[in-house]
């Protein structure tokens, strides 16, 4: 007979929040987030850093964790909220908003994204944060009469929000974040436009 899965301490809990808590504030305010060691955010937290490595596993289960907790609004925004966001939105108009949510999550959370996705394409394409925006994605762009290839368009519209190319872009003094946004809408309203079969 299996064991019943354990309740973590209150503790553990509570370390786990100082934790992210740390880390928070240390990617808020550092500009070279690759420089933030696990070592630093266990100091800023008050914890050893096994206590960190048995909250999270390691410096990535960590980021990912800090990235889940921040994006957790904009997904019950997504799942059961109201237009433009919410699934009673026609799919045209909710694509666009969740492409615009999605940037302005990474605009606002620059540093943290950055260092999540570093680790290379195939990691960001495994992690479960890009499956669930690919797989909404998707389901919105099947709405579309006459639009093909949701699952590729889904993809193709997703890069246009990938860390990087968000952070060259809005490093430049002439992309200013409404430009940006705006850049994107356009890109986004030519792409799910109406399809004739």
């Amino acid at each position: 007979m299996p064991e019943p899965e354990r309740k973590p301490r209150k503790d553990a809990a509570r370390n786990r929040q100082a934790v992210l808590e740390a880390a928070d504030a240390l990617f808020a305010c550092s500009e070279s987030p690759e420089d933030l060691t696990t070592a630093d955010i266990a100091a800023a937290a008050g914890v050893g850093k096994g206590t960190l490595f048995r909250a999270f596993g390691d410096r990535a289960g960590l980021l990912r964790a800090l990235y889940e907790a921040r994006l957790e609004p904009v997904r019950e925004a997504v799942e059961a909220g109201p237009p433009p966001l919410g699934p009673a939105t026609p799919p045209q108009e909710r694509a666009l908003a969740v492409l615009d949510a999605v940037l302005c999550f990474k605009l606002d959370n620059r540093r943290l994204a950055l260092a999540l996705e570093e680790g290379g394409s195939d990691g960001l394409y495994q992690a479960e944060h890009y499956a669930r925006w690919h797989g909404l994605l998707r389901s919105v762009l099947e709405q579309i009469p006459g639009l093909t290839e949701a699952d590729f368009t889904a993809h193709a519209l997703l890069a246009a929000t990938r860390a990087d190319l968000v952070e060259r872009l809005a490093g430049r003094e002439d992309v200013q974040r409404e430009r940006l946004r705006a850049q994107l809408a356009g890109y986004v309203a030519r792409v799910v436009a109406p399809h004739t079969p």
